[in-house]
């Protein structure tokens, strides 16, 4: 005898949307879709879709980032749950935010072309549907508090970044300015970059040398639990 304790409960549907963000030219950007259906036709829109039955989260998360934009191997943490009543005018849905950090310039080529998506600066992000405003307010927020306290914005930087490029994606995250001695001396106490022996020549006849992620080191410290505070 199967048993069905569950069949007189309500059923909603379960959404899942991506905030993406990058840095390019020392802003922070994100990436969003012009809607090409209704409800909200032609507005813009976060990344989304909806929880397949064989799907845990971060799987549907996932595979809706890949769907939509054709990126593989990107940083992901979920965000928050948003369950207002009305907040799909569609149907009754919950949703759960993630934030998704990439390199632009490394990422945009995967892009598929035949999506209606853009890169905005977040400064000049435009008005969202639903509550997707509130979604990227979130989500910057936990972004603030993570990097404040864990480097985990070297998702957003090149494979080799001057110490400059890092301090100005500190700054576009935390929108404030860094002493530039103070933030090295702190970022140098974290033993976390090697330099090498490559320069950027595109600021300054001289150049500025360029850094890489300690992979092996990182890791150790993070299983270590050492505090990486700003």
């Amino acid at each position: 005898m199967v048993l069905n304790n569950y069949c007189k409960e309500d059923k909603v549907l379960l959404a899942v949307d991506c905030i993406i963000f990058g840095f390019y030219q020392e802003e922070l950007k994100i990436l969003l879709v012009q809607r090409d259906f209704e409800p909200a036709k032609g507005e813009w829109s976060l990344i989304g879709g909806f929880l397949k039955k064989e799907e845990d989260l971060d799987a549907a998360a996932t595979r809706i980032l890949n769907h939509l934009t054709g990126l593989n191997n990107i940083y992901m943490d979920q965000v928050h749950s948003y369950s207002k009543l009305n907040r799909d005018p569609e149907e009754r849905t919950i949703s759960v935010s993630y934030f998704a950090l990439i390199d632009v310039a490394h990422h945009c080529k995967d892009l598929l072309k035949q999506n209606p998506i853009k890169w905005f600066d977040l400064k000049d992000c435009p008005e969202l549907i639903f509550d997707h405003n509130d979604m990227v307010k979130d989500a910057l927020k936990l972004l603030q508090n993570k990097i404040s306290n864990k480097p985990i914005g070297f998702e957003l930087l090149p494979e080799k970044f001057t110490m400059r490029q890092l301090q100005k994606m500190y700054e576009a995250i935390l929108d404030t300015e860094l002493d530039k001695r103070n933030f090295i001396n702190k970022f140098n106490s974290f033993d976390l970059l090697k330099k090498t022996n490559e320069k950027d020549m595109s600021s300054s006849k001289k150049g500025a040398f360029l850094f890489e992620v300690d992979e092996d080191k990182y890791q150790k410290k993070i299983e270590e639990g050492c505090s990486f505070k700003i």
